[in-house]
């Protein structure tokens, strides 16, 4: 799947300022095979981009989905060799969860931020710093009937080693993010967020530049790598089996990269 992104008016591209309109491609990269522990995500990505017809160019931002980052690093857990512990008991007991489950959460988490036993939510801050439901685990897509899979324990050294897999692969240089699916404060629905990071920086730092009137912004800064995670999710999707996608066209900065730019410390979070 390709998706093509411009900026058009009565369906007419449009210039600016005597400058083509910015167009942004995003390439759904099909055909990787399951993934298991050990293989190389990168070196699979791009033989799979160059089987496909849309092989990977420099420049390219690669969005490669956790749950594959996850299998390809053993991050795969069965749930009948989990002994939960009494708390993990106790919480699954009010929540309505597997107690075994709840101790994995238990144990990827540095904290409980909220709890609803009613509905059976349990939102923690992982050991990464992100702030999500089960401490990120989950069961989609994933074989086998107890079967979860953790998030990376590094995610922002699984992009960087991707990344290099695909320099080494292709001689390209890329960015990498890797994404997962958060809710979000404030608003319904489901999003792709960036859960790690490499080679680009991932915020758009507009403070000093002058807007379209000329006045000076004082503190607009764009989380970059979330939306191209979001933006890839329209491509990959959840059910189609296509885990990566290739963002051509988007000017990122190269650096600082790593993901904890992204993550608001607690003494700035209004809902902690």
């Amino acid at each position: 799947m390709t998706l093509r992104i411009g900026l058009c008016y009565n369906a007419v591209v449009v210039n600016l300022k005597g400058r083509a309109a910015p167009r942004i491609e995003v390439i759904g990269v099909a055909g990787i095979p399951e993934v298991a522990a050990g293989d190389r995500l990168g070196e699979m990505s791009v033989t799979a981009a160059e089987r496909q017809g849309t092989p990977v160019e420099s420049g390219d931002v690669m969005v490669v989905t956790q749950k594959v980052v996850s299998k390809a690093e053993g991050r795969l857990v069965d749930l009948r060799g989990v002994e939960p512990s009494g708390f993990a008991c106790r919480l699954a007991h009010e929540t309505g969860k597997d107690p075994r489950l709840v101790e994995l959460v238990l144990r990827e988490s540095r904290s409980i931020v909220r709890m609803d036993a009613d509905r059976g939510v349990i939102i923690t801050e992982t050991k990464h710093g992100f702030v999500c439901a089960n401490a990120g685990i989950d069961s989609s897509n994933v074989a086998g009937e107890h079967i979860v899979s953790l998030l990376p324990e590094d995610s922002d050294e699984s992009a960087r080693r991707i990344r290099g897999e695909v320099r080494a692969s292709s001689g390209k240089e890329v960015a990498v993010v890797v994404s997962d699916t958060f809710g979000r404060a404030w608003r319904e629905g489901h999003v792709n967020f960036a859960i790690g990071v490499a080679g680009m920086s991932p915020m758009k730092d507009y403070r000093g530049t002058p807007d379209a009137y000329g006045q000076i912004l004082k503190v607009t800064t764009i989380a970059a790598a979330d939306e191209l995670a979001a933006a890839a999710e329209l491509a990959t999707a959840k059910a189609i089996q296509v885990p990566v996608a290739l963002i051509r066209g988007y000017d990122y900065q190269r650096d600082p990269d790593g993901v904890q730019a992204l993550i608001r410390e607690r003494s700035r979070d209004l809902f902690r």
